[in-house]
């Protein structure tokens, strides 16, 4: 029988997530079957996932139905429906995370996109999810924004799981990661274990190709030396940009300043490359994650992605290799007049806006679906639908 080169990846240090949740897969035993078939040992989630997961099918209508008919407003049943799931998924890969002392085996649940540049509001908000849940093995994902930064700080020195999402720029990851270790901090200041404490920095890679490579390609056709640096570079930023940050991850959490944290039991805040389906048909369907396997990180992927990979995949440690080629790359990046910075700041606020729209698309959907079954509660849910 031919192996499973999803369950060789352990073997390199590194984990695999879905990156999808539904109600459908948990009940239908799915998902159970990727964790024992395919090593899945962990789940994230996002206003897009679960507006699909909830408008795609009809998994969620009788529960709707009956907290629509119980009085509860569209807010509280999207909150109440999103923890329920959560908490099963958790249920699921609580021997994940006791297998592995509390170093995998986590489900993660995004607080609310529209509170991404408000950082008290965020605070709150992580925090009533985290009491509701009430699981050691969730996080709660926080955008990586200017604002999201102090937030992430003070719910680490809270002990609060913390996925930071929609994570793009290097010199953002780095802020991050200064804000777990400085969270850290607080928390051994006030003589809390540190060990309990888990993080993950989700660094969302094929949409730094999909909004770079247009602009290589205008330059590529140009008659000038610039043509040839733009053909090297296409395809290959995002690349680059996660083997750079890799590179400092080792540097920020091996430095002395982690390291006395490490020997009060503090773990590591592992990089996680996200948004890693490959968008262009011309590309590898298993291009980003070919080249980003190394110990402590984490493959977070669609369901295509992980049926890909496990019919051709091709484990080997990839992550630290050419790191020096990654440093020219993003140097001849600025050489032919493209800014990653702004590149990535754009990406940043387009993301937030992609999951406000999708929360807001969500929400109208409940509210459809509460009141045409509050409406009338005894008539069949297809037939109320115009």
């Amino acid at each position: 029988m031919k192996s499973n080169p999803l369950l060789e990846l352990e073997s390199f240090g590194q984990s695999i997530w879905m990156d999808f949740i539904s109600r459908g897969t948990i009940s239908s035993g799915q998902l159970q079957k990727w964790i024992e078939q395919d090593g899945v040992s962990g789940v994230t989630s996002n206003p897009s996932i679960f507006e699909k997961a909830i408008t795609g099918s009809d998994d969620y209508d009788e529960s709707i139905r009956a907290l629509g008919l119980n009085g509860e407003t569209p807010e509280e049943i999207l909150r109440l429906l999103t923890v329920e799931d959560i908490q099963h998924v958790a249920y699921l890969l609580r021997p994940t995370y006791d297998r592995t002392d509390g170093r995998d085996g986590f489900v993660s649940l995004e607080v609310s996109p529209g509170l991404a540049h408000d950082t008290e509001g965020t605070i709150a908000e992580a925090r009533e999810l985290w009491i509701r849940v009430n699981r050691p093995n969730v996080m709660i994902k926080v955008p990586a924004t200017a604002e999201g930064i102090p937030a992430i700080r003070e719910l680490t020195g809270e002990g609060v799981n913390v996925n930071i999402t929609l994570l793009f720029g290097l010199p953002r990851y780095r802020e991050v990661a200064d804000a777990y270790i400085g969270g850290l901090e607080i928390l051994a200041a006030k003589k809390k274990p540190l060990k309990p404490v888990a993080s993950v920095a989700s660094f969302f890679l094929s949409r730094i190709d999909t909004l770079i490579d247009p602009l290589l390609e205008k330059i590529m056709k140009r008659d000038s030396p610039q043509a040839g640096v733009a053909e090297r570079l296409h395809g290959q930023i995002a690349i680059a940009s996660a083997k750079i940050a890799y590179e400092m991850y080792k540097e920020m959490f091996s430095g002395d300043r982690f390291t006395r944290l490490a020997n009060s039991g503090a773990r590591t805040q592992k990089l996680l490359w996200a948004s890693t389906s490959t968008k262009n048909p011309a590309y590898s369907d298993t291009k980003y994650v070919e080249a980003l396997i190394g110990p402590d990180t984490i493959n977070t992927i669609p369901v295509e992605t992980l049926n890909a990979y496990r019919d051709h995949g091709h484990p080997e440690q990839t992550l630290d290799q050419e790191v020096h080629k990654a440093h020219q790359m993003l140097n001849e990046l600025s050489v032919v007049g493209i800014e990653l910075d702004a590149i990535t700041q754009q990406l940043e606020d387009e993301g937030i806006e992609k999951f406000i729209t999708a929360h807001g698309q969500l929400m109208a959907s409940i509210k459809e679906k509460s009141a045409t079954l509050h409406h009338d509660p005894h008539r069949p849910l297809a037939a109320q639908h115009v």
